[in-house]
């Protein structure tokens, strides 16, 4: 059956991870970023303390540090439970074990809490979810979607995820999407109609292999941009 959730968990990755995953360039980090969906990961915090500009929204952010903290908490076994279940679907070479793997995440994320209160205050994490984002249009330079679009197909429509690419588009220059895996590994029923609308109006859609793979084919991010 593979890796299932009964809804969209906060669980966070690395800043290393993100790197890898949105095969970041040198030039991207001077970038105005936005993750949209970032949950309790540390990208936002590593690359705000290395100089870089970065918003994170996510619905959780309406929650204070301690909520946030309680609900990784009643997350986590359920996910590593998932994980020991359904070893065979991951590469465990960078991540050797599920036990890495649950102290990796639990640094990222403790990273997060450590930096949230400070962060909010700063305006660096937005309360918000998609496809309706609080920002200007064009406010950014690249949108990022990290574990969320295509990961939770089997939660969100085709719809859903055409009307949240295009509001990413809306406030930004260029979209990725990682991964286009469902949670199960099967490759996103939404990708081709995805492709096909974006092509189809005025967008050079791409899918890019990166340096990046922990689920087992997960190693392609999808970029949007006009053309």
């Amino acid at each position: 059956m593979g890796f299932t959730l009964d809804k969209v968990v906060p669980w966070g990755r690395s800043y290393d991870e993100y790197v890898r995953m949105f095969n970041f360039a040198e030039k991207d980090f001077d970038f105005r970023i936005l993750g949209c969906g970032d949950g309790p990961a540390a990208f936002n915090t590593t690359l705000t303390k290395r100089g870089g500009r970065v918003i994170s929204v996510d619905p959780v952010y309406v929650f204070d540090t301690e909520q946030i903290k309680g609900r990784i908490a009643e997350t986590y076994e359920t996910v590593m439970a998932q994980m020991r279940k359904n070893q065979g679907d991951y590469v465990w070479e960078d991540i050797q074990s599920v036990e890495q793997l649950g102290n990796i995440r639990i640094s990222a994320m403790k990273d997060f809490l450590a930096d949230f209160d400070t962060g909010k205050q700063q305006r660096r994490y937005i309360p918000g979810e998609l496809p309706s984002l609080p920002f200007e249009s064009k406010q950014f330079d690249l949108a990022l979607s990290s574990h969320f679009l295509f990961l939770y197909s089997a939660h969100l429509s085709a719809e859903f995820h055409i009307q949240a690419l295009q509001e990413m588009l809306r406030v930004s220059h260029e979209v990725r999407v990682f991964p286009l895996l469902t949670l199960d590994g099967a490759l996103s029923p939404y990708l081709k109609a995805v492709n096909e609308y974006f092509s189809e109006n005025g967008f050079s859609v791409d899918t890019l292999c990166v340096p990046y793979e922990f689920q087992r084919g997960g190693n392609e991010m999808l970029v949007i941009k006009p053309v």
